[in-house]
């Protein structure tokens, strides 16, 4: 049982601080104007009273937007996405540009039509920053808008637009590199917990021994979200690469001094803010831990990680219920079909066999069925990391994140993750990713420019034959 509480209390409270604010700045807006969400709209980008009415009459809008429930808020994102730009205005300065004669002219007129482009929606998503935690509220609405899009195109113009503004805003030169441990707030401790994606942080013990004196903690953050982590990683002091997630994060395992560490393993890097969600800072965060930890610790020879590979289990799946014969070669299928329970039919095929040893509960403990499963499962995960693709990318999405941050699939481990979720997405199988600090931008490259993904030998032989 986790003796953490759901980090919603600090939240909340924050929620409520905030919306108090909001309501204080909101009660000084006029109240003899029209209280309709796109007449709210139409006042902001009218301005009218100078810089302050301007915010308050954001901070009204977007008080009215959290008291909405989930169909008011997609008619508020439908009211913002009408303002769009004024298709006459457009026709006649494009209309200009086209006319014009001289350099100078056309460079003006250019000015214009790019004016003109610009939809009032993005000056009225611009007003929200200046109000406290704006930037945040802003973030939070385009995770909303996301999840509506799918279903509504016509949010997909409004979509692009915050895209194309949290873009500039959240360039990783604006973003800070900040170590997280034992010491920092508690506010930001409870938003690591709730924001850990890949491995679940059961109770404060768990929480302090990954914050402990072998142990490193990372996240980017903005100055304008400064208690909100955009993206952080969790770094293991190691000797050797790590093979075993349970024994990784097994609280009872000896502290190590971190001067004899030889290696640094990334095991869990989790991106914080769904609204940013296209907007990448993986490659900026670990090159930056790369050359912070080689400074701190010049015994570290080796950057990898311990990483899950979260789509295997579901294509395999796919390819056992398909039943391709090609799949597996005959010997593979004559060892699976021998280590499977006695009375199977000889006439099973070893995909059959297979599935039949997956779907057994604890198989990977039992010594017959792990040493005939090993092998192929392996093999099967380098195909899929090697070669299964979605257009130019790796098909398994941690894959693609590592291999576009320049790294290379150094070993695939049967048994690194013996948990639930482990076995069931993966088969227990995890993947060491090598960041070398001399390859990293020539791997970068290799897959960016070509969909070239680097492997150690061994990698690349076990996929050899499904390229």
């Amino acid at each position: 049982m986790s003796d953490i509480t759901a980090p919603t209390g600090l939240f909340d409270r924050a929620i409520r601080r905030i919306t108090t604010v909001w309501r204080d700045m909101a009660d000084r807006v006029s109240t003899d104007e029209d209280q309709g969400i796109a007449s709210q709209m139409r006042a902001c980008l009218d301005a009218r009273g100078g810089e302050v009415s301007a915010r308050n009459r954001a901070a009204k809008l977007a008080q009215a937007y959290l008291i909405l429930d989930a169909e008011g808020r997609k008619g508020f994102l439908r009211d913002l996405a009408s303002f769009d730009s004024d298709p006459e205005a457009v026709d006649r300065a494009y209309e200009a540009m086209r006319s014009a004669t001289d350099p100078a002219g056309r460079a003006t007129a250019k000015v214009r039509l790019r004016r003109a482009l610009e939809p009032p929606r993005v000056r009225l998503l611009t007003q929200f920053t200046t109000i406290p935690d704006g930037m945040k509220f802003l973030v939070d609405l385009r995770a909303t808008l996301l999840e509506l899009t799918r279903d509504d195109p016509y949010l997909a113009a409004l979509e692009s637009d915050m895209r194309g503004l949290l873009a500039s805003w959240f360039d990783v030169g604006f973003l800070e590199l900040q170590r997280i441990d034992w010491n920092s707030p508690a506010v930001l401790l409870e938003r690591l917990v709730g924001y850990e994606a890949v491995h679940e942080i059961r109770s404060w013990s768990d929480l302090k021994n990954r914050l402990d004196s072998d142990r490193r903690c990372y996240a980017l953050f903005h100055h304008r979200m400064p208690s909100e982590p955009l993206i952080f990683v969790e770094v293991a002091l190691v000797r050797g690469l790590a093979d075993s997630v349970q024994r990784l994060l097994d609280k009872k395992a000896p502290l190590l001094d971190p001067k004899e560490a030889d290696t640094a393993i990334f095991y869990s890097i989790s991106n914080c803010q769904r609204g940013l969600a296209g907007i990448s800072f993986g490659n900026f965060l670990i090159k930056r831990v790369v050359e912070l930890l080689g400074a701190e610790f010049r015994n570290l020879k080796t950057f990898a990680t311990l990483s899950p590979i979260p789509g295997f289990g579901k294509w395999l799946g796919v390819k056992l219920a398909e039943g391709d014969p090609a799949l597996l070669s005959e010997d593979e299928a004559t060892s699976l079909r021998a280590a499977t329970p006695k009375g199977t039919s000889d006439k099973e095929t070893g995909t059959q066999a297979l599935d039949a040893i997956l779907k057994q509960r604890g198989w990977f403990r039992d010594p017959a069925l792990q040493k005939a499963a090993e092998p192929v499962l392996v093999r099967l995960a380098a195909r899929y990391l090697m070669v299964e693709a979605r257009g130019s990318r790796a098909l398994d999405p941690v894959a693609h994140f590592h291999l576009s941050n320049g790294a290379r699939v150094e070993r695939i481990i049967m048994g690194a993750d013996t948990g639930g979720k482990g076995v069931r997405e993966s088969a227990t199988l995890m993947v060491n990713y090598l960041y070398d600090p001399a390859k990293i931008e020539e791997y970068h490259e290799d897959y960016a420019g070509d969909g070239k993904r680097n492997a150690s030998t061994a990698v690349r032989r076990l996929a050899r034959g499904w390229a």
